[in-house]
């Protein structure tokens, strides 16, 4: 019986510690001189966005300052902002992508 009392003990502690991933945001931020169609480019090509939906966060960006791409675990964004970085620079602009905690 006391490993019956054990396992149960070990299986309460075990949902207790298990939590899900902490999740982020991965936000492009405007800026005065990429073009709007290199940010839906982007977002095409990084985020799987159609051209309606590209179209709405870059105009998002556009107004509000900054648009959201997606969420998503932190080594996934951590990638996804580091690919889309280093492309802007590949292609001569300031475009900045960066990763906000949720």
């Amino acid at each position: 019986m006391s490993n019956v009392g054990s396992i149960e003990e070990l299986e309460e502690s075990l949902e207790t510690e298990l939590r899900p991933p902490s999740m982020y945001q991965v936000v492009l931020n405007n800026d005065d001189y990429t073009p709007m169609d290199f940010v839906v480019d982007v977002l095409q090509l990084f985020f799987d966005k159609n051209t309606e939906q590209a179209t709405e966060i870059m105009l998002a960006i556009h107004h509000k300052g900054k648009g959201i791409c997606g969420v998503y675990t932190f080594d996934v964004a951590e990638t996804k902002v580091m690919q889309v970085n280093q492309f802007s620079r590949e292609n001569e602009h300031p475009l900045l992508c960066t990763l906000e905690k949720i």
